[in-house]
């Protein structure tokens, strides 16, 4: 079972899948850490670089808004600045603070808001599954607006992705349209799960899973959508051991994890990370959730504004 997983990974990684009709060629994709300053003068680091179209890229990140951006290699210019004052910023100290052990198995990194928030953090998992869509969830929470997007974290994975190109242009048909403001969080590539396996051998902890490729190539596969990872990441089962967070802080990813899994009967409380699925996968998280969103003085806040400066 286990080579057999490892053979399957690799290949699925190398073989051509079907592109998303006028997808972007995105190659020579590698991780980087390099201080660079754009045209308009702000400082960011860039964490990656490819060629978007045969055009050097740089996926770079404002370590103090903890945005992420697509932007040519052309327009960025290095700064003098060493390794070390990058976890001197916002960013990452919150990549040090979360990756640093004692490491738990289960709802490693960041589980709600470091300080008092006024409000929630809606993070809603899209693991492989072939069951319908929760629609009416994202509906809820687009109805939310007044007059600004409703931010809510999206956490991918591949797989899902590649089987679900309507899905994925319904929301991306929100965010152009105003009603959502979707932070894009890779949630691994495969999400490979058994049922049957002790956690410590599961998940992405299984033998032969390949992390980094697991990361890089669904960030990869948002960019060739023209959509822009951010510097987040959710471990699939929320299962991770400390080789798996010391490769996130070296590909300067913040974990994810939860307090408030609905569906397992964990209450939100203000600054709650609330984990639902809406991939069809969980829908006793979804009729929680659904009156919590429909509820008054709901208030739901971008996942970014939970690190403290």
């Amino acid at each position: 079972m286990r080579l057999r997983y490892s053979l399957l990974l690799i290949l699925s990684l190398f073989i051509a899948v079907p592109r998303a009709a006028h997808a972007l060629e995105i190659t020579e994709y590698r991780a980087l850490r390099e201080p660079v300053v754009d045209r308009s003068g702000r400082h960011l680091w860039a964490v990656r670089s490819f060629k978007e179209e045969g055009v050097p890229h740089r996926l770079a990140v404002d370590p103090a808004t903890l945005q992420s951006f697509d932007l040519p290699a052309a327009d960025l210019a290095p700064r003098r600045e060493a390794d070390a004052d990058f976890y001197a910023t916002r960013l990452g100290r919150a990549v040090k603070r979360y990756t640093a052990g004692p490491h738990r198995l289960q709802n490693g990194g960041a589980t709600r808001a470091e300080t008092g928030a006024d409000g929630f953090f809606l993070t809603v998992d899209l693991c492989p599954s072939k069951r319908p869509f929760e629609r009416e969830l994202f509906e809820a929470a687009a109805a939310l607006s007044t007059g600004r997007a409703v931010p809510v974290a999206v956490m991918v994975t591949g797989v899902w992705l590649d089987s679900h190109p309507d899905e994925v242009a319904y929301l991306k048909g929100e965010v152009a349209t105003g009603r959502l403001a979707v932070t894009w969080v890779n949630h691994s590539w495969h999400h490979h799960y058994d049922p049957k396996v002790p956690l410590a051998d599961n998940f992405l902890l299984a033998p032969g899973t390949d992390l980094r490729a697991e990361v890089l190539h669904l960030e990869q596969q948002l960019l060739s959508r023209g959509l822009v990872p951010s510097p987040f990441f959710r471990f699939p089962g929320l299962v991770s051991d400390g080789a798996a967070m010391n490769l996130l802080s070296e590909l300067s990813l913040v974990p994810i994890g939860a307090d408030a899994w609905l569906a397992k009967g964990e209450q939100p409380r203000r600054g709650s990370f609330i984990l639902v699925h809406g991939n069809g996968n969980e829908p006793k998280g979804i009729r929680l959730a659904l009156p919590l969103l429909k509820g008054t003085g709901v208030h739901l806040l971008p996942l970014a504004a939970a690190f403290g400066d």
